[in-house]
């Protein structure tokens, strides 16, 4: 069956950035031009998907504004002549179909996915996670499809990480069936490092069979009575087969102060028009500020 649907979960807190996410979800903080969710959608777009579901949560109402038509907007920079950015902004409306539900409890990501059951329905679907952004963009997920109409079976992306990072992750135990391509033995949420089964480590990008959301229902809460997706996984794996895609290329972690902003200026880097300029700031800066390897910068 050909994918159509995708799910993207902004329903978290995102208390790792208040104060500003009080009034701003973090979903829609900016990297360069655009929020951090628009990556997510264009990312399934890129994929043939039809229809995107968002799963959202009280506060995140600004999420729903960006992606709806502002005819008083489009009114005021067609009148300024400003035919490029009225075309940016008709686009975000126009380029694909979007509904939204509600995580009404912040009870895990695995209780997320569940919320979008009636609107998936019955079929595969793609999970993103706005949280991870990847060098390769859409090729990511274009690869976990073949590998899915390969298997017929969910697929999760996997990257190793150090040891000791492990336990920050769903880690999966593999069995190398082809090149960067696994069959999943066993998963695990945040293991410790002596007790993780590997060091290969989800991300936030899954290819999904519709059995999950019964493998999920019947998934017992863990730690602060959150239903974990890894969890249900777990479960699912009883009867069905999962696989894993260990994607090339880097992925970047926007869930933190830090990550967002290394990830902000790795793609600024890459743009053409503010690469140059920045490359010779961040130069510029560094030879006057050295830095001394403590907590504070001395010039």
């Amino acid at each position: 069956m050909k994918i159509r649907k995708a799910v993207i979960t902004a329903a978290g807190w995102g208390t790792r950035f208040l104060p500003v996410t009080k009034a701003v979800p973090k979903e829609m903080l900016p990297l360069l031009n655009k929020p951090i969710i628009q990556y997510s959608v264009e990312e399934a777009v890129a994929c043939g998907i039809e229809l995107v579901v968002i799963v959202t949560a009280q506060g995140k109402r600004a999420i729903e504004d960006y992606f709806d038509r502002s005819l008083e907007l489009e009114q005021v920079l067609k009148q300024k002549g400003e035919s490029q950015t009225l075309e940016e902004v008709r686009r975000l409306s126009d380029m694909v179909d979007i509904c939204y539900v509600r995580q009404k409890a912040q009870l895990g990501l695995g209780h997320a996915v569940l919320a979008a059951r009636n609107m998936v329905g019955n079929e595969p679907f793609l999970l993103l996670l706005p949280d991870d952004l990847f060098e390769e963009h859409e090729l990511v997920l274009k690869r976990m499809i073949e590998v899915y109409e390969n298997h017929r079976s969910s697929v999760v992306a996997v990257k190793r990480v150090p040891p000791e990072e492990v336990s920050r992750y769903g880690v999966v135990e593999p069995r190398k069936v082809a090149e960067r391509i696994h069959e999943v033995m066993s998963l695990v949420e945040k293991p410790r490092p002596e007790e993780s089964p590997s060091n290969l480590a989800i991300m936030g990008r899954y290819v999904l069979m519709p059995e999950i959301f019964e493998a999920l229902e019947s998934t017992s809460p863990g730690r602060d009575q959150e239903i974990q997706l890894t969890d249900g996984l777990q479960r699912l794996l009883e009867q069905h087969p999962i696989y894993a895609y260990e994607f090339e290329g880097e992925r970047y972690d926007v869930g933190t102060p830090l990550g967002w902003l290394q990830t902000m200026i790795a793609l600024a880097l890459k743009t053409p028009d503010m690469g140059p300029k920045l490359r010779d700031y961040l130069s510029d800066l560094l030879g006057l500020v050295p830095y001394s390897g403590g907590d504070n910068v001395t010039t």
